[in-house]
């Protein structure tokens, strides 16, 4: 049981999540796995954007004042998203309480430790798998015996002696949160720009262990699954299985995301993902680039032609919501070469496209091409790149914002009647129809944040209206169509008089899918782009 309300406890497990909606997956592993130590751990999670002294005030007021003798543990969890705002964390602690031991851990930290200034406001660091090295570095310390070094590498223990996390997610994480879970941890591609290259091979947690403990969180509730799996379809006959598990106990409120290797969709997996009703099944599709010398350079072994003929497949012949990546600024791709590789995905239709940028996550193997294809990144989480000897500084900083106003416009599902008439006809190319559009939206609002719906709508209307040969009535027609089927309730300029100030209701199948999915899947014109059957 957790330690008593009234007791400080002796060790705190606590991270800043990028958002409420997130729950820390790593952390949970830690506390299931602390043994007898269990019953004097807590779990304290904070967000990013609560400022740092309202954070420590809240722990310190958990761990007390603290008295000479007594040793009192926080582990941290450390990440690219989170590492700045950890640091200014601990400084705080540390001068309130330079009695307490701090521990941090996660990826950020599991590389380069000796370069990173929260390493040194930090007593302990584990580098690599926490699961069981924590609860044994705790378990020295309060029995008061120290490691010799600073930084630990962690143990990597066989799969069946970690004690999985799920029964550590609270009644709240079930009713609101974002469950994670995974089937297996690693991955055998050795993608260079990702951690996951470091892996040996992948690891299978036990399936039927594994689905006893879903079968607990569905019982209690749980409905909402995020699969981490970085190749979830890597190994065929669990994927089947575990998507037959969630079949079986289909509902109009479940929701599933699985991260998908695009080129393996042999024909079980298809059989059984054509089965899930619409709003049910995420699919993120990692095709991240179609230059095929670039790919090589990377070290990312891709079937071009399979994973378009995949992505037809799935858009065609299932209900899965479809987010396909994109990486921009990888080792001699061009902004031209870039724009071809987008055009290719953008004709398939995929509901979203994610556009990325580049970062060179500490330990990754994208850091031998630094000298030779001139990359120059950010020095500071998360590490972006800034530029290359194939994309000036500028053009990097023209596709950051042209991705801003995608997510907006494109990926947001608002504007699915507009956003054609945006890219122009079929002869000409989507990537620098909408980077045009870019451009002239910084021109005018010089950011990439805050744009209500309303603002979009009018700078949708006045750009097309002024900057292409289509006719106002035919621009607002469109707009019209798309803002009242969003829902929004405003009074845009460009449509006045033509709505009342409240759009149509959503869906009762928002009860189950996100909003953007709703906005994807209904009533719009089809998928983005999409020529399918054309």
């Amino acid at each position: 049981m957790p330690v008593a309300a009234s007791a400080a406890p002796s060790i705190v497990l606590c991270t800043l999540n990028a958002r409420y909606i997130h729950a820390s997956l790593g952390l949970r592993y830690l506390l299931a796995n602390l043994g007898h130590l269990r019953a004097r751990a807590v779990l304290r999670e904070f967000t990013i954007s609560e400022p740092a002294e309202q954070v420590a005030a809240k722990l310190l007021a958990l761990l007390g004042p603290g008295s000479s003798g007594v040793v009192q543990i926080l582990g941290l969890g450390v990440y690219i998203w989170n590492v700045r705002q950890s640091c200014e964390l601990l400084r705080l602690l540390r001068a309130a309480r330079p009695d307490l031991q701090i521990v941090l851990g996660g990826p950020e930290v599991s590389h380069e430790p000796g370069e990173q200034e929260i390493v040194a406001l930090a007593d302990f660091v584990i580098t690599g798998w926490g699961d069981v090295s924590f609860g044994r570095l705790c378990k020295a310390l309060l029995r008061g015996t120290r490691p010799l070094g600073r930084v630990i590498p962690g143990e990597q223990p066989p799969l069946a002696q970690i004690a999985l996390p799920y029964d550590e997610y609270s009644d709240a994480d079930l009713a609101h949160r974002l469950l994670y879970v995974e089937a297996s941890r690693g991955c055998p591609f050795k993608c260079e720009f990702c951690l996951s290259s470091l892996d040996q091979s992948a690891w299978a947690f036990d399936l039927d262990r594994l689905l006893a403990a879903l079968q607990r969180l569905h019982e209690r509730g749980a409905r909402n699954f995020k699969f981490v799996d970085r190749t979830f379809n890597l190994k065929v006959a669990s994927s089947v299985r575990i998507l037959q598990f969630f079949l079986d106990r289909m509902s109009e409120d479940l929701f599933l995301h699985f991260e998908v290797v695009p080129d393996r969709l042999p024909e079980p997996l298809k059989a059984v993902i054509a089965r899930f009703p619409p709003g049910a099944l995420q699919l993120e599709l990692g095709v991240q680039s179609f230059n095929e010398e670039v790919q090589r350079r990377i070290s990312r072994r891709q079937d071009n032609a399979l994973t378009e003929a995949n992505l037809r497949w799935l858009l065609t012949q299932s209900h899965a919501h479809l987010h396909a990546d994109l990486i921009f600024g990888l080792p001699g791709e061009t902004l031209h070469s870039f724009a071809a590789g987008f055009d290719r995905l953008h004709a398939l239709g995929p509901h979203e496209i994610q556009l990325g940028i580049l970062k060179r996550l500490r330990g990754t193997p994208i850091a031998r091409h630094t000298t030779e294809f001139g990359m120059i990144y950010d020095a500071h989480a998360p590490y972006s790149v800034r530029q290359t000897a194939a994309v000036d500084a500028d053009t990097v900083r023209r596709f950051v914002r042209m991705a801003g106003y995608w997510e907006r416009v494109a990926n947001s599902g608002r504007f699915g009647n507009t956003l054609p008439l945006l890219l122009g006809s079929d002869a000409s190319s989507a990537f620098f129809a909408f980077l045009d559009f870019s451009d002239w939206m910084w021109q005018r609002f010089g950011k990439t944040h805050g744009l209500s719906p309303e603002l979009l709508v009018d700078a949708l209307f006045d750009y097309l209206s002024q900057q292409s040969d289509l006719g106002a009535s035919a621009v607002r027609r469109a707009l019209l169509a798309d803002y009242l089927a969003s829902g929004a309730q405003g009074r845009p300029r460009a449509l006045a008089g033509q709505v009342s100030g409240r759009g149509q209701p959503g869906s009762a199948a928002g009860k189950r899918i996100n909003r953007r999915q709703i906005r994807h899947t209904m009533g719009a014109a089809p998928p983005t782009g999409s020529k399918i059957g054309a």
